[in-house]
């Protein structure tokens, strides 16, 4: 039985060293902290430096640097280091709790499939993962002509002329192109119109933005807005949240007619098959390129895009890479233009210091390599006949399915006897709901195989219970019924592979997310038990505060 005590260097005792004495409570914890493995200063490197500087210690030094007035002389309430392998196995047990059910939100993320070609070899490579801002040129060419691509594919995609490196996701992006328009907008003119079909949480965080820069943000239906000198830009979703498609080149037109300049927010898988915005007129385009290959991961982070005119390039926020040529007169690629306060004087500076998302930018550009033009534009094909297909089944089943051209996302009218027992069923048919607008429902699609349906409002699980529930086995089954059935129907029951729990958990756990530790990050709500954890990891370390409660 081991002892906690030392070993005595008397006749016939081991010669090794003499270990130190080790306490009860600390004789089984794990000694592996990220403190020993941190590259930093050893305390006589410490104490060297301290010393080359006139001071005794570590101490003195910050004594005689930080005045007085802001110091806090007692020790920081914080709890015990932990090993890496202990942090991961909390994580875990927090992470078991969480119920992992189809997600049936929307409002501009789709699950996808990610090649496995680019999860093994850039999501999961050290090389690529751990990539920042590539400074020095000569040793980043690879970084750097990966994200040539990402520019390329946007430039090309939305018909505008310039794109840069990535922004951190949709929302900040349409908030970086309403300052875009307002530096480059005539002076004096403080109003910007945000159109209700953009995306709830696009409108959430422009509006925060706006208020300390002095912009008044006013949303409205864009075919009533009334076009005046007071507003300076305007802001379009294409296709919108509710999945209609419209044709804004009129409005484009009307608002240069008065000097407002057109953001449009737009699906980049739509943009395959959809007119692109800089032929209609669009100054700015801003969107998600998460269902480019990048996983849900809770909902995020996603690389998100902003292309612009190249007469607003100054005005651009972000980083942009151009080609040049080195000594020896070969290509060479380096960063033409860096808007970072860190980079120029902070008033020219058009970003703060976080501004990109570099490994989910090279994760969408290669998707877009590994696909190819006429791939892309197949799986945009695929997955707007597949909402084609949920239409003409929920149409059957006797569900109002707006008419309005639509590419991935349908809107559907529910009767309150339809979606008033909406508990009941989320119980059935576990999924991720999303209430909005009462009595309608957005019903979209992703491209995820066996995972037709992506609905995000009251009465979807009804609905989708009812598509694929006995209803619809009987259509298939009976040949009467068959023979009327139309055959895109026959492919999404087939598609969708249903026995008794059509939107089951087993097909929800197959869903790809990033691992951390060999933990998913799928897109999930939060369980009841899981915020009762994390509640009680808040209040452990005093950090409850009412928003967090």
């Amino acid at each position: 039985m081991l002892q906690s005590q030392t070993v005595s260097k008397g006749a016939g005792a081991n010669s090794g060293p003499e270990r130190k004495p080790v306490s009860r409570s600390t004789a089984l914890e794990i000694t592996d902290r990220f403190v020993r493995r941190h590259i930093g200063p050893r305390p006589a490197e410490i104490q060297a430096m301290a010393e080359e500087l006139g001071c005794r210690n570590l101490e003195e030094l910050i004594s005689a640097t930080v005045p007085e007035s802001i110091r806090t002389r007692r020790p920081l309430d914080l709890p015990k280091g932990r090993s890496e392998f202990e942090l991961l196995a909390e994580l875990r047990a927090i992470a078991s709790k969480n119920q992992v059910f189809r997600s049936f939100i929307g409002m501009g993320y789709s699950d996808c499939i990610t090649p496995p070609v680019i999860l093994r070899n850039v999501l999961e490579n050290p090389g690529w993962y751990t990539q920042y801002t590539p400074y020095q040129a000569e040793i980043a060419q690879g970084r750097l002509e990966a994200l040539l691509i990402f520019q390329t594919m946007i430039s090309e995609l939305t018909g505008l002329e310039i794109a840069n490196a990535s922004l951190l996701d949709e929302a900040t992006a349409a908030a970086e192109a309403m300052t875009l328009c307002h530096s480059a907008a005539e002076q004096g003119r403080n109003k910007f119109f945000v159109s209700a079909g953009c995306h709830p949480q696009t409108i959430a965080v422009m509006t925060t933005r706006a208020k300390p820069l002095g912009i008044e943000i006013v949303v409205g239906d864009h075919p009533t807005f009334e076009f005046s000198r007071e507003f300076f830009g305007a802001a379009l979703q294409y296709p919108a949240t509710d999945g209609t498609i419209f044709d804004f080149a009129d409005f484009t037109k009307r608002a240069h007619d008065a000097g407002i300049l057109v953001t449009v927010a737009a699906d980049l898988l739509s943009l395959t098959l959809l007119r692109p915005p800089g032929e209609f007129g669009a100054d700015v385009a801003v969107g998600n390129t998460q269902r480019f290959g990048v996983p849900l991961g809770y909902g995020g982070p996603h690389a998100a895009y902003l292309a612009t005119r190249d007469k607003f390039k100054r005005q651009m926020p972000g980083r942009l890479v151009g080609v040049s040529k080195d000594a020896r007169g070969r290509p060479a690629y380096r960063l033409s233009l860096q808007t970072r306060e860190q980079h120029i004087r902070r008033e020219r500076a058009t970003s703060n210091i976080c501004t990109a998302q570099v490994l989910l930018a090279v994760i969408a550009g290669m998707y877009a390599v590994y696909h190819g033009p006429d791939g892309l534009k197949a799986i945009a094909q695929r997955v707007h006949r597949l909402a084609r297909t949920l239409a003409r089944g929920l149409t059957r089943l006797g569900f109002q399915v707006t008419a309005a051209p639509f590419f991935d996302t349908i809107k559907v009218s529910a009767e309150l006897a339809q979606i008033e027992n909406v508990t009941a069923i989320k119980q059935a048919n576990p999924a991720n709901i999303a209430l909005v607008d009462g009595l309608d429902l957005y019903a979209g699609d992703d491209s995820t195989l066996r995972q037709v349906l992506d609905i995000g409002g009251a009465g979807g699980i009804l609905v989708a219970s009812h598509l694929v529930g006995p209803q619809m086995r009987r259509m298939v089954d009976e040949p009467d019924e068959r023979a009327q059935l139309d055959e895109s129907l026959r492919d999404l029951y087939e598609a969708l592979g249903v026995t008794t729990n059509p939107i089951g958990i087993k097909a929800a756990l197959n869903m790809l997310g990033i691992e951390v530790g060999g933990l998913r990050m799928p897109l999930v709500e939060a369980s009841e038990d899981e915020r009762q954890v994390i509640r009680a990891a808040l209040e452990r370390h005093n950090l409850l505060t009412p928003a967090a409660s």
